[in-house]
């Protein structure tokens, strides 16, 4: 049995009307029936019937966490002692994880139940789930489409009701467009509200860890248990958590929007309908909605591959086949085990974006390319938060479109990257951002809405999500 929400689930427990490993069971049941979709890597049945049996205890002596039997999915970047873990790439695979990442070893602690890890785009790299080495996830939606990336299987293993909630990370967008195309919630916190320690590092300014559910206040209550200082991740704020639940407005909100993205020609029309609705009904509440101008929108996924790529190159250098990673076995001497190794455990998109940060760290491009893009950066986060200082939340589709077909051919590789044309702003500044579902959309399919607020105001994050999902 499935439950639309964790305080329903905890009714149901408390009411004796199930038991963490009938939960347990079930889950494992629903994710066999669902093996064609290729969400999971690895289940773990052992540690999460032990896990399970422990929360049962806890409940019966009321000392249960407020995650208690609530099974989750943790996405291949993040480290869960004494089990597998690989960035879904060959560079990694049999690696077993020595420690537990601090989102981990806080989600234990609130008694949330891990039940396995789930296929995403290698080293998130991707936008669709197909640079996984273990093959793509697919859309529960609809199986022929992607679930988005990289955090797709995550998406999927809630979208599929295998799991009450899961978490990803988010670079880009890999949070968010795959809420949007799965039709769930998703969150990106601010950076540094949730610790990085024991994720395996794409883009180290970029990443940042979050959960995907199917309702508002679950998304909520888990970034409350997830986020916190952290000693072994600096970049980590140690202000204090707020609660997160989502209040009723106690006034009414200002929200803004781009006209560039509105008005932009990659977004569907009929989500450009949808979202002119939303602004009427906005208005119509007591809202004000405000149109504003972003004349930055085009040079985004610039500045956000070179500078991710540039991250990525530095922090993927590690893997060498010597201390870390794949080994080849057909070296000949200190050069070809480099080459080798690099080669045949890292997937084709994932050496793109290692060359292509190389070269912009390298002399006589490093002011030119990179030295620029930091610049860039500064600029939009100072524009964003500017726009942010004459509204509550900044609003808009979270995707140009719905989810697209698996396996299509692409004679220019970085047609996709252009996916996160909308999302990729949020981490460029440094700021809060969550996808809320929105559709259907005519063809049938989900797609979503995004909100964003300014640094460390998940509050007023999802305040502002839940009168725009109360719509």
């Amino acid at each position: 049995m499935t439950y639309p929400s964790i305080a329903h689930l905890h009714s149901a427990l408390r009411a004796g009307e199930t038991t963490c490993i009938q939960l347990v069971e079930e889950a494992l049941q629903r994710a066999a029936e669902n093996s064609d979709l290729n969400i999971f890597i690895e289940l773990f049945p052992e540690s999460a019937r032990a896990k399970a049996q422990e929360v049962d205890a806890k409940l019966q002596s009321g000392q249960a966490g407020p995650l208690a039997g609530v099974v989750m999915a943790l996405k291949d970047n993040l480290c869960y002692t004494g089990h597998g873990v690989s960035a879904s790439s060959n560079m990694l695979r049999g690696f077993e994880a020595q420690f537990s990442a601090t989102v981990v070893e806080k989600l234990l602690a609130a008694d949330a139940i891990i039940l396995g890890r789930t296929g995403c785009d290698e080293f998130a790299m991707g936008s669709s789930n197909e640079t996984s080495a273990y093959g793509p996830v697919k859309n529960p939606v609809e199986p022929a489409l992607t679930p988005g990336g990289s955090s797709g299987g995550s998406a999927a293993a809630v979208a599929a009701d295998i799991c009450h909630a899961s978490l990803g990370s988010d670079t880009g967008g890999s949070i968010r467009q795959p809420a949007a195309f799965t039709g769930i919630y998703g969150v990106k916190p601010t950076y540094g509200r949730v610790s990085r320690h024991g994720v395996i590092a794409y883009a180290s300014s970029f990443d940042q860890v979050g959960p995907f559910a199917k309702c508002l206040d679950d998304l909520a209550l888990i970034t409350e248990v997830i986020s916190g200082g952290d000693d072994y991740d600096t970049t980590c704020s140690d202000r204090e958590v707020p609660q997160m639940a989502p209040a009723p407005a106690d006034r009414p909100m200002s929200f803004g929007y781009y006209r560039e993205v509105i008005e932009n020609e990659a977004l569907d029309p009929a989500i450009r309908a949808h979202f002119d609705e939303a602004v009427a009904k906005l208005q119509a509440a007591g809202h004000t909605v405000k149109a504003l101008d972003f004349p930055y929108l085009d040079a985004l996924v610039a500045i956000y591959y070179i500078l991710t790529t540039a991250e990525a190159s530095s922090n993927l250098a590690r893997y060498d086949g010597i201390l870390i990673g794949h080994r080849s076995e057909h070296f000949e001497d200190l050069e070809s085990l480099y080459k080798l190794s690099r080669s045949e455990g890292f997937g084709k998109e994932v050496q793109r974006r290692i060359l292509l940060g190389t070269f912009v760290l390298s002399a006589g491009y490093f002011d030119a390319f990179y030295g620029k893009a930091q610049k860039a950066r500064r600029v939009v986060r100072d524009a964003t938060l500017s726009a942010l200082s004459e509204v509550d939340a900044l609003i808009g589709p979270t995707t140009p479109h719905t989810a697209f077909p698996l396996g299509q051919e692409y004679t220019d590789p970085t047609v996709l990257y252009l996916e996160d044309i909308f999302t990729v702003q949020a981490p460029i500044a440094g700021i809060p951002a969550v996808s809320i579902p929105a559709g259907p959309h005519p063809n049938g399919l989900p797609f979503g809405m995004q909100i964003m607020t300014g640094p460390f105001d998940e509050p007023k994050l999802f305040q502002a999500a839940r009168v725009l999902d109360q719509l």
